[in-house]
């Protein structure tokens, strides 16, 4: 404090005047609290950076298949609707089976005729065959029977091959769902021609969800199988799981691309490349799958030490 004194002719009177100082307290606050979250910040990004490698160029992979017709014929029913959860063998697409019943049929009935005449065959050839060692027949006989049994018995076979064709063409007027999943899209309608090759559904499989990573391959020097995995999906806030490595893929993912690149040219420029790196999930339940779509992206962060 400054004091200040005034004095008159006749008296003297001393006035003190205190003046305050300002106070720093809120400012030193302000940066105590800042410097405590900059040391916080840079506590976080050395224990990361030390202990952990990561990459958002992931996503979530899933066995997903196109299921197309394998004989020709009209749809006659189309059983799903997209995004419809269906089970293991539910039919989904029904194709006119009228014609491959009628040859079923016809295979059948000519495969139960020639097992018929077979059977006769195999009887006559037995009997002659103990006639001729009584010496009752001659072997030109018993060459003869056992001839047409075995002709008879090659046909059955081949009228039998022509039958599982037949009924294994008629299984295929009905198209199944291969596993448990989910209708992820729908080509076919009623109405519509299937010839085979024909795609009629996009099925997105309920039985495994992995991860691909692309990890650079500066990184790669600390990473191997068995490391566990923290996993952040974009799509689910406030939740995380767990996973470990799984594999690594055997080459770069440009190496795949439809036209790879070539370093033999002139401008070459170095680019540091990235390894596709397949990740499972682990402690999930079978009911997070539909969390889990095939595609989403994710954040991996694998634990190296």
């Amino acid at each position: 404090m400054s004091t200040t004194t005034e004095k008159d002719t006749e008296n003297t009177v001393e006035v003190k005047v205190e003046v305050k100082k300002p106070k720093n307290n809120k400012r030193r606050k302000v940066m105590i609290a800042v410097g405590s979250v900059a040391l916080v910040g840079a506590l976080y990004f050395l224990y990361d950076f030390f202990f952990f490698v990561s990459t958002d160029n992931a996503q979530i992979e899933a066995n997903t298949v196109i299921l197309t017709a394998r004989v020709s014929g009209y749809i006659t029913q189309v059983n799903v609707q997209e995004g419809q959860k269906v089970k293991k063998g539910d039919v989904l697409v029904q194709i006119d089976s009228e014609d491959y019943q009628n040859r079923s049929k016809q295979s059948e009935n000519e495969l139960g005729s020639v097992a018929a005449r077979v059977q006769d065959a195999e009887r006559n050839y037995h009997r002659i065959q103990s006639l001729y060692e009584q010496g009752a027949v001659s072997a030109q006989q018993r060459d003869n029977a056992l001839a047409t049994y075995q002709e008879l018995a090659r046909r059955q076979k081949a009228l039998q091959a022509q039958a599982d064709i037949s009924t294994n063409s008629l299984n295929d007027t009905q198209i199944r769902a291969p596993s448990d999943g989910i209708i992820a899209k729908k080509a076919a309608e009623v109405g519509m021609l299937a010839n085979p090759g024909t795609p009629l559904i996009g099925f997105v499989s309920d039985d495994s969800r992995w991860i691909v990573a692309n990890f650079k391959e500066t990184d790669l020097n600390q990473l191997k199988v068995g490391q566990s995995v923290d996993i952040d999906v974009d799509a689910i806030s406030g939740r995380s799981f767990e996973g470990e490595v799984e594999a690594f893929y055997p080459a770069t993912g440009s190496i795949f691309s439809l036209i790879p690149f070539d370093n033999a040219t002139g401008n070459f420029t170095k680019v540091v490349q990235r390894v596709p790196t397949r990740i499972k999930f682990k402690n999930v339940k079978k009911e997070d799958y539909d969390l889990l779509k095939a595609g989403l992206s994710v954040e991996v962060k694998v634990k190296i030490r």
